[in-house]
């Protein structure tokens, strides 16, 4: 049976290469996965700690519910400014109140010109909010837009092998449960 993955994409182009790399991650996992791609973070008001609690806005409610309704969970991100993106950043702090982080098996990629200091804050606020991650489910790209070859979502050899790792990693965290582990990241 398909697991049912919400994959979140931290960029606010349209056509950025994270959405790309994560449907090329969507055509790579088709027999597996039925992945849903989130992509307006736009739609989601400025976080507010009362109504986060008390009263959330429908866009949240609907949010949230995508989150913890899914099996698992993608986030594809760029950095900026040596920082997750504001809007990802947003959406993560309207679900803190919440538990629909907790336990959920989560893949993480950050794909940027550097971003190493990106991947290093979201697996922090990832494990803040108790996600499931591990190492082989954590994947640093360097340099993405040099790896994207034509039009379509294809990407080098290199970077093509390193998603099929990922998602061998990811599968088996959907199964097994793997457990958060400093001590190596996947990056390329």
């Amino acid at each position: 049976m398909k697991k049912n993955i919400f994959a979140i994409i931290g960029s606010a182009s349209k056509d950025s290469s994270n959405r790309r790399l994560v449907e090329r991650i969507a055509e790579m996992a088709q027999a597996d996965f039925r992945i849903t791609i989130f992509d307006r973070l736009s739609d989601l008001p400025h976080f507010d700690p009362l109504l986060s609690i008390n009263q959330p806005p429908l866009e949240v409610i609907s949010f949230r519910s995508e989150i913890q309704q899914a099996d698992g969970i993608i986030i594809c991100t760029p950095e900026y400014i040596f920082s997750i993106p504001s809007r990802l950043k947003n959406a993560i702090e309207w679900c803190v109140s919440t538990t629909v982080f907790s336990q959920k098996p989560v893949g993480l990629i950050t794909a940027s010109a550097q971003g190493i200091k990106c991947h290093a804050e979201l697996k922090l606020i990832m494990k803040t909010v108790e996600a499931r991650f591990n190492d082989q489910t954590s994947l640093l790209i360097q340099g993405i837009k040099g790896k994207m070859v034509g039009k379509m979502n294809s990407f080098d050899l290199k970077t093509e092998e390193s998603l099929v790792r990922f998602l061998d990693s990811f599968r088996d965290l959907l199964r097994d449960g793997g457990r958060y582990n400093e001590s190596r990241t996947g990056s390329i």
